[in-house]
C-alpha cells in the first residue's frame, strides 16, 4: 500500500479508546446527541421517507437499526437512511479548513456497524474519533471544494475507517478498506451548484455507506487498490494532486473533533455569523425601514451561498437553506431560523422576495486573507431616512471558538425531537447519549430513537 493509504489505516487500526481525552470523549458525545437531533428531526422528510423506503427492501445479517422507526436492514442502507436525517435540516456539525464539510455525517456509518456487531459504547466512540480523525487530516490539506469535488471523498473514507475500527479488522485489511472505498466514490460538486436537489443532502449519505460497503468487502477479504492515493492514476494524479498529511490526534495532539463546529441554526454552516448579526440588527431596524443591505464577507461564503442568481430566486429548500438572501430576509423579518422557514409557501412569499432584492453580498479581499483562521462578515443597512449600521462577526455560536454549552446542546436536542419524542423517550435518550461510554451494546441506545407517541 502506498504511504498514505498505510499511514491511515495503521493509525486507525492502532487507536484505542484508553488514549482519548476525558475532553475528547465529551466532544464526542456532544457531536452524537447533536447528531441524533438533526436525525429526529429529519425523520419526516421526503427524502428520510424515501430512504426508509428504499432501506426497508434490504436485510442484512447481522441487521442494523433505522433510526426513528427502528425498522431492520442491512448495515449500508442503515448508514444511508440515517446520513440522509441527520443531514436533511442542514443543522449539523460542520468542519472548515482547507477543506470543508460535514464530518458527523460519518456518525450513522459508524453506529450501524456499532448496532449491528453489538458493539460497546467504548468502542462505537474510538470508531467515531477515528473516522472524524482521518476526514479532518484531509481537510486541513487538501481544497476539494476549489478542485470541482465534493465532501463525499472524506466521508467515504472516514466511515470506511470507521466501519473498519468497529468490525475489528487488520491495519492491512483496513488499508484495502480505505483504498477500496477512495477508488471507487469520487463525487463532483455540481451537487452543491446552483438550484440545488433533494440529492445535496443524500450525497454524504451514499459516500456513508461505501465506506461500510467497503470495510465489509475488506472483511471479506477483497483487495484494493495498492496505491490507490499516490499511484498511476490514483487520487493525487486524476483529483487532489499531492498533499502531505498531518500529524494525527493523539500523544499530545488535539483530535479533529475537537476543532469542528456545532451549528445553532438549521441553515449553511457560512451564513451562522450572518444570521447573528442580522438578529442583533433586527432589535434595531424595522425591515419596512431598510433600503438595502450591503453584505461583504470572505470568498467562500460568498461563492457557497450569495453569488449565484439562484440565491436570489430559490425554489427548493435545499437552494434556500443555501442563500443568504433568503436566509437575512427570514431572519429579519421573523426574528428565527427555525426548520419551518422554510416551508414551501415561506420560500415564496412575495414580501421576503422584495426584501431579498435590496440585499447585495460581495466578497471582502481582506476578510477572505483571514479564512480560515476567521469567518469575518460585516453588514451594513442602510435605512430610508438614511440611517446606516454597521456590524461585524467572526466566530457564531456553535463555532469551536464560540462553543455552545451543554445546555445549549440539550436544548437543541429537545427542540428538533419535541414532536417526535415523548419526554420520558426523549429524556431517556439523552440520559442514554450521555452515557454511552459506560453501555455495553448500543442498540439499546439506538432502540431509544424509536419513535414513540402519546
Amino acid at each position: 500500500m502506498d504511504k498514505t493509504t498505510q499511514t491511515l489505516a495503521s493509525y486507525t487500526a492502532a487507536l484505542k479508546f484508553s488514549e482519548l481525552p476525558a475532553g475528547t470523549i465529551r466532544e464526542i458525545k456532544r457531536r452524537l446527541i447533536d447528531s441524533i437531533a438533526c436525525g429526529i428531526g429529519g425523520y419526516s422528510s421526503e427524502p428520510a421517507a424515501i430512504a426508509r423506503e428504499i432501506a426497508a427492501g434490504s436485510s442484512g445479517q447481522p441487521p442494523a437499526r433505522v433510526l426513528g422507526s427502528g425498522a431492520l436492514t442491512s448495515m449500508e442502507m442503515a448508514a444511508f437512511a440515517n446520513t440522509v436525517m441527520v443531514r436533511y435540516l442542514d443543522c449539523n456539525d460542520t468542519y472548515v479548513s482547507k477543506g470543508s464539510g460535514h464530518p458527523s455525517d460519518m456518525i450513522p456509518a459508524c453506529l450501524a456497524v456499532a448496532d449491528a456487531q453489538r458493539s460497546n459504547g467504548g468502542d462505537t466512540l474510538v470508531a467515531i474519533a477515528a473516522a472524524y480523525e482521518v476526514f479532518t487530516a484531509l481537510a486541513d490539506v487538501v481544497a476539494l471544494r476549489d478542485l470541482g469535488w465534493d465532501q463525499g471523498v472524506f466521508v467515504v473514507l472516514g466511515s470506511a475507517a470507521g466501519a473498519a475500527k468497529l468490525l475489528r479488522l487488520t491495519g492491512e485489511q483496513t488499508a484495502n478498506a480505505l483504498a477500496i472505498a477512495v477508488s471507487s466514490t469520487i463525487p463532483t460538486r455540481q451537487t452543491r451548484a446552483g438550484e440545488l436537489s433533494m440529492w445535496k443532502g443524500c450525497a454524504t449519505a451514499a459516500a456513508a455507506r461505501a465506506g461500510v460497503f467497503s470495510a465489509l468487502l475488506a472483511q471479506k477479504g477483497i483487495t484494493g487498490p495498492t496505491a490507490a492515493f499516490e499511484g498511476r492514476h490514483g487520487i493525487w494524479e486524476q483529483v487532489t494532486g499531492p498533499f502531505q498529511l498531518g500529524r494525527l490526534g493523539g500523544e499530545g495532539a488535539s483530535f479533529g473533533v475537537e476543532r469542528t463546529n456545532l451549528k445553532f441554526f438549521p441553515a449553511e454552516y457560512h451564513s451562522q455569523a450572518p444570521l447573528w448579526i442580522a438578529l442583533d440588527l433586527r432589535n434595531k431596524v424595522r425591515v419596512e425601514e431598510i433600503d438595502a443591505i450591503d453584505v461583504q464577507t470572505y470568498y467562500t461564503a460568498w461563492s457557497e451561498i450569495g453569488s449565484e442568481p439562484e440565491k436570489w430566486d430559490p425554489q427548493t429548500r435545499e437552494t434556500a437553506d443555501h442563500s443568504l438572501p433568503y436566509l437575512l430576509a427570514v431572519a429579519l423579518t421573523d426574528g428565527s431560523i427555525k426548520a419551518d422557514s422554510f416551508a414551501e409557501a415561506r420560500i415564496r412569499d412575495p414580501a421576503l422576495r422584495q426584501l431579498m432584492q435590496r440585499i447585495r453580498i460581495s466578497e471582502n479581499p481582506e476578510f477572505t486573507r483571514e479564512f480560515p483562521s476567521k469567518l469575518i462578515t460585516q453588514i451594513e443597512v442602510t435605512t430610508r431616512g438614511g440611517q446606516r449600521l454597521v456590524q461585524m462577526a467572526s466566530y457564531p455560536k456553535g463555532h469551536a471558538k464560540n462553543p455552545m454549552s451543554d445546555a445549549d446542546v440539550e436544548s437543541k436536542f429537545a427542540d428538533l425531537s419535541k414532536d417526535l419524542l415523548v419526554p420520558a423517550r426523549r429524556d431517556a435518550l439523552l440520559r442514554a447519549l450521555w452515557d454511552i461510554d459506560q453501555s455495553d451494546d448500543v442498540g439499546g441506545m439506538m432502540e431509544l430513537t424509536r419513535m414513540v407517541h402519546p
